[in-house]
């Protein structure tokens, strides 16, 4: 393995690079509180709605055009192109995440059955909890993991339990309704707690500001009200559009999609892949997981979600793998990308033997890029001639080694076909790690990578 640290000049002329601000219109994922459906499920690392429209308008997407987020996360690219009644395919690896994004997708909600539904939970909430209550070693902790009794009062946690238990036996007419109020129970289980269960990260051990619990049920009524009244202004400003589009949700692994889009069938692709920062999807969607019975422990996190997602965090690889080395199609294909990678994984593997918690920073680097390439080769095969792929992702600086995405993922992509690339720096990033002796000093930033297929 070469020693040599490429340097960023050996890989794109630097004029391809345009330092610009553009957060007064691609905002924050912030700004999808604020709005009807984007605001009801705060998916960790989004991005902005704004981001999606400025883009659409940039490049010019039309009605009957089709656009693709492999990275499609809770939809945020699905629901602004509904919303402007352009086509969209959006692909999820998270089971859980997936559901939410269906859920957020469907705007025909029949208001009187939802209604129906908060009757029949009001109604039968007191003899659903004198049966809880009179079984048998009545534990919550035999319903859930300790990581979840830890974030509630018991007596909010025991009227949580009633809402889904009462949920999962009621017969709803179709899976619209359900999956509406799936998310109403979903969105609930952060905002009551009396725990600290803000994203990204869940302790238990600390508690909330305002310590009250919060009454599970009255909280759960308001929320599916507002909810309601946010497909109704959805619908209402998204009238001409939201009917006359089509939009294909899958669930699968971005790396091969070959069974569910076919070759030159995509006009655009919009999307925030993960960034190389070690931020573990299936963690961070623990509490969640955990509630609706997707995972009862780490093992399973690992076994139903973990493996099924891209590689980006540390807790994903293992030293005792052999699948983590660059992939030799890869490497042929890209060796000047590939030379540079294993550069840096040497200097990783090196600094691991004497940094505190010994991170596979190494392994998770060649895992991101092996996974990396094979999604833009599908992304290559699905675009259609002479239009754009937009990635929007940041660089990182594991142990200090910085590592600029944004200029590997251009060549890797130019490698396998799209014509040329350029790169616009949207912010400036990391700034609040300087002060902390522990972080690196390196100064990161979040980028638009534009692929151009000709």
């Amino acid at each position: 393995m070469s020693r040599e640290f490429y340097q960023l000049s050996l890989f794109t002329d630097e004029s391809t690079q345009k330092e610009e601000n553009k957060s007064e219109y691609w905002g924050t994922f912030k700004d999808n509180l604020r709005v009807p459906v984007h605001r009801w499920f705060t998916y960790p690392a989004g991005f902005s709605y704004k981001a999606v429209e400025y883009a659409f308008q940039q490049f010019n997407l039309k009605k009957g055009m089709v656009v693709y987020d492999p990275f499609m996360g809770s939809a945020t690219t699905n629901i602004v192109a509904k919303s402007q009644g352009i086509n969209s395919i959006g692909v999820e690896a998270h089971p859980f995440v997936y559901e939410i994004a269906k859920a957020k997708m469907e705007w025909n909600i029949q208001e009187k059955a939802i209604i129906t539904f908060i009757n029949h939970l009001n109604s039968n909430f007191e003899s659903k909890s004198h049966q809880l209550r009179t079984r048998e070693e009545f534990l919550l902790s035999n319903y859930f993991p300790e990581l979840v009794v830890r974030c509630y009062s018991e007596k909010t946690l025991t009227n949580l339990l009633i809402i889904r238990e009462v949920f999962n036996e009621y017969k709803f007419e179709n899976q619209k309704e359900r999956g509406f109020i799936f998310v109403v129970i979903t969105a609930l289980l952060r905002g009551i707690s009396t725990a600290a269960t803000g994203w990204p990260y869940i302790a238990p051990k600390k508690a909330k500001v305002t310590s009250e619990g919060k009454d599970a049920i009255l909280e759960f009524n308001k929320l599916a009200r507002a909810m309601l009244q946010d497909i109704k202004e959805i619908q209402y400003f998204s009238k001409q559009n939201q009917n006359a589009s089509e939009h294909d949700l899958i669930l699968c692994s971005a790396k091969n999609v070959s069974h569910y889009i076919h070759n030159h069938s995509v006009d655009y692709i919009f999307t925030s892949p993960p960034y190389l920062n070690n931020f573990d999807y299936s963690d961070r969607t623990r509490l969640e997981l955990y509630f609706w019975g997707f995972a009862k422990n780490w093992r399973d996190i690992t076994n139903q979600v973990r493996k099924k997602l891209m590689t980006s965090a540390t807790t994903q690889v293992s030293r005792n793998d052999p699948q983590y080395v660059i992939d030799s199609e890869f490497s042929d294909h890209c060796p000047k990308v590939t030379d540079f990678i294993n550069s840096a994984a040497f200097q990783l593997q090196e600094l691991r033997k004497i940094k505190a918690g010994k991170k596979n920073y190494d392994l998770m680097l060649i895992g991101y890029f092996n996974d990396m390439y094979k999604i833009l080769k599908e992304c290559y095969r699905v675009l259609k001639y002479n239009t754009q792929a937009i990635f929007i992702l940041g660089d990182s600086a594991p142990y200090g080694v910085h590592i600029p995405t944004d200029v590997l993922i251009g060549e890797i992509a130019c490698s396998i076909g799209f014509s040329s690339y350029s790169i616009e720096v949207l912010r400036k990033r990391g700034d609040k790690w300087k002060a902390n002796p522990q972080r690196h000093t390196v100064s990161l930033k979040e980028s638009m990578v534009i692929l151009e297929k000709k």
